[in-house]
């Protein structure tokens, strides 16, 4: 991972600040890990001292990023063989922890 800027580690210093914590996920090491409660979302730095989202916000499943996926005509969270269901009350808690890391990664003005 390249050495981030001081107006990147802003950023991960304004979601500690909101509650996030940062963390490693060992399977995508050139991303940096934000986590929340039971969700999870990875970042990777751009050119002009920003981060962005790297795919969608995650549900993890015993401490790990989980894929959501239609399986017999219902949402569901799954790793490995572990699964969970993608309730609306779950999909609405994750919207709205994509939102906000989304609204943390903008630049502040």
């Amino acid at each position: 991972m390249p050495e981030l800027t001081a107006a990147q580690i802003s950023v991960l210093q304004r979601l500690a600040a909101h509650g996030f914590s940062i963390v490693a996920f060992p399977l995508y090491a050139s991303a940096i890990g934000v986590r929340r409660g039971s969700f999870a979302a990875l970042l990777v730095p751009i050119e002009g001292g920003s981060l962005r989202l790297l795919g969608d916000a995650c549900y993890l499943i015993d401490g790990n990023l989980s894929v959501r996926v239609t399986r017999k005509g219902r949402a569901i969270f799954i790793w490995k063989s572990r699964e969970v269901e993608a309730t609306p009350e779950l999909l609405a808690e994750l919207g709205r922890f994509s939102a906000e890391v989304s609204g943390l990664l903008l630049p502040v003005t």
